[in-house]
């Protein structure tokens, strides 16, 4: 692992416009090139070829390197710098008009769901009953070209992988190795009360430490026994967005040693129940009519409770 010596000299040797300038003329179209010394200089606001030499040596070695043919082109540091300083990821603070959803809430049901952007953050919340379902950071990016209309899908779809990503064990930030682990939610006071305790899915990344918290139910909506329930009834349970994934889902602590959750959902007169391990794991799953289902000791709206990355 980089230790915080070894990034400060990288991000130093970062510290230029004319540097920054370099990596940006070495990618066209979104796809690194290889430029000649006089390419480079020409693209320059330098005065002499000498001190924009000096420069480009600052680069070479960590975010450029020079090929036996003298040209220049990118490492994949320099690639990822480039790539992330044309999406703005360094640089832009995104706030944004509310955007209007089409999902209802799944509290109240009214038809007054909205997204709220500030500061690369989107918050969906509910202006009828003011309750917030979720709070996830989304690139500048992705925020510049989805417009109003196209916008919610693209920030649920983004989420939808990287829930996927995490819950298959690899970062989508880093590509480290991710811990899962399924816990009851801490309530305080309300811990030892009769009611059904709610659980969480929370993931952490080993490398860069990148986190996330979600419903246990958002962990197994892709699972290809929710695919195909879903299908059977003429649904896609894809259609159903993250901050609201339908009121038929229910989550229930069975058990905290070893811990145990059923994830339900009902259809018609179908019911699926998935048993989830403390790790995260799918450890069974059966189908049945809902008139032989148990009960439900932890019916709730436990899939539209927050989400939010720790």
């Amino acid at each position: 692992m980089t230790d915080g010596d070894d990034a400060s000299d990288a991000f130093g040797a970062l510290g230029s416009e004319t540097r920054m300038s370099v990596l940006q003329t070495l990618v066209e179209d979104g796809g690194p090139v290889d430029r000649s010394f006089s390419e480079l200089f020409a693209a320059s606001d330098e005065d002499t070829s000498a001190g924009f030499a000096y420069h480009l040596r600052q680069l070479v070695g960590t975010f450029v390197r020079k090929r036996a043919d003298e040209r220049y082109e990118l490492t994949d540091a320099g690639l990822r710098v480039a790539r992330g300083i044309a999406a703005g990821a360094y640089t832009d603070s995104v706030d944004r008009e509310p955007v209007p959803l089409d999902e209802p809430c799944p509290f109240c049901e009214e038809q007054s769901l909205d997204a709220r952007i500030a500061d690369n953050v989107t918050t969906v919340g509910c202006t009828s009953c003011e309750r917030d379902l979720l709070e996830l950071p989304f690139p500048p990016a992705g925020y510049a070209t989805h417009d109003d209309a196209d916008l919610p899908e693209a920030f649920d779809r983004y989420h939808r992988h990287r829930i996927g990503a995490f819950d298959d064990g690899v970062c989508p930030t880093c590509g480290g190795n991710v811990q899962a682990r399924i816990e009851p939610v801490d309530e305080g006071d309300d811990a030892g009360s009769e009611e059904p305790q709610p659980v969480t899915a929370r993931y952490a990344c080993e490398g860069c430490g990148d986190r996330l918290r979600c419903p246990v139910a958002l962990t197994v909506v892709d699972h290809p026994g929710v695919v195909a329930f879903y299908h059977d009834h003429d649904e896609d349970v894809t259609d159903r967005p993250v901050w609201n994934v339908g009121g038929e889902w229910r989550e229930t602590l069975l058990s905290t040693d070893p811990l145990a959750v059923r994830v339900t959902t009902r259809l018609d007169d179908d019911e699926l129940a998935l048993y989830v391990a403390r790790d995260g794991s799918v450890v069974e799953t059966q189908r049945r009519t809902a008139e032989t289902a148990p009960p439900e000791a932890g019916a709730g709206d436990a899939e539209a409770a927050e989400a939010e990355s720790a």
